[in-house]
């Protein structure tokens, strides 16, 4: 049965403990992402969440990854979680503008987390999906918008034209209701299924592609997955990526269907250094293999 590309990857690549245990010994810091880049098809990146990057840092990503590799993006906290989504047009073109276009064809999709304490408005969240760019020509257009904390270090170009992906990580129950899944749909923006303990654990599905966090089940970002959990996801995988649905899938509204979807899942559970292992097992339980990695 044909279905869509499914990515297994990692949530960051700098962690002290992780050295020494996946990454080997000796191996030096600076080739730390090319080294994970060969086991996994995607990584998000964590570092623009908490502060404006520079082009030269995502021109350095872009050449340090295999052919056929795509970040996710994490969106500035600055938006999500200080501003709330309240006047967010310059801050978002100053994010766009901070060298995201860099990234060509490994640029993949854009991650909006919220805090725990963020509620479901309407108004602003419609606000904000409308004014999100939804292809590299748009987020050009917005990104020549920057004020004047990007002058001299704004990347204002894009070799690629594509579509641009956005999920929404949520973290309030106030969001358990269906108008806000319906204007997710209406915006084509997955809503990301999380699998903690703390937040509201949702599969519906919203776009066309699915987005998956896993931060540990048990302890946040510490706790790893056994074999049964592992078996459990990759049914889930499987089921979205083939454009159906899980049975145990929790949902506000009823099930979609469609022919099949992009699936990305990143391990979050790094506390402990078991993400990378964890990514692995399931990638290999789904057949998954990295672009980098020898046939």
């Amino acid at each position: 049965m044909k279905q869509g590309t499914v990515r297994i990857g990692i949530s960051g690549w700098t962690y002290a403990p992780w050295r020494g245990v996946f990454y080997p010994k000796k191996l030096p810091h600076k080739r730390e992402l090319a080294y994970a880049a060969k086991h996994f098809g995607s990584i998000e990146v964590n570092g623009t969440f908490y502060g404006l990057q520079r082009p030269e840092n995502f021109g350095r990503w872009r050449d340090e990854t295999p052919d056929g590799f795509v970040f996710a993006i994490k969106g500035s906290r600055y938006i999500t979680h200080m501003l709330k989504l309240r006047d967010v047009e310059t801050p978002l073109a100053n994010f766009l503008a901070s060298g995201l276009l860099r990234l060509g064809p490994k640029l993949g999709p854009i991650l909006w987390q919220f805090a725990p304490q963020m509620k479901f408005d309407p108004e602003r969240f419609r606000s904000f999906l409308a004014l999100l760019p939804r292809d590299t020509n748009e987020a050009l257009k917005l990104a020549q918008r920057h004020d004047a904390r990007l002058a001299g270090r704004a990347w204002l170009e894009s070799d690629v034209q594509q579509p641009l992906r956005h999920a929404v990580e949520i973290r309030h129950d106030s969001f358990r209701v269906p108008e806000f899944i319906k204007l997710l749909r209406e915006f084509d923006t997955a809503l990301v299924c999380a699998d903690t303990v703390e937040w509201p654990l949702l599969m519906d599905l919203t776009a066309d592609f699915a987005y998956v966090r896993l931060h540990g089940s048990e302890q946040l970002y510490v706790s790893g997955y056994d074999d049964e959990a592992l078996d459990g996801w990759a049914r889930r995988v499987r089921a979205w990526a083939q454009g159906e649905e899980p049975e145990d899938a929790g949902r506000v509204l009823g099930p979609t269907r469609r022919k099949r979807r992009d699936v990305f899942v990143f391990f979050d559970n790094d506390a402990k250094v078991r993400a990378p292992a964890d990514a692995a097992g399931l990638a290999e339980r789904l057949g998954v293999r990295a672009p980098g990695s020898p046939i």
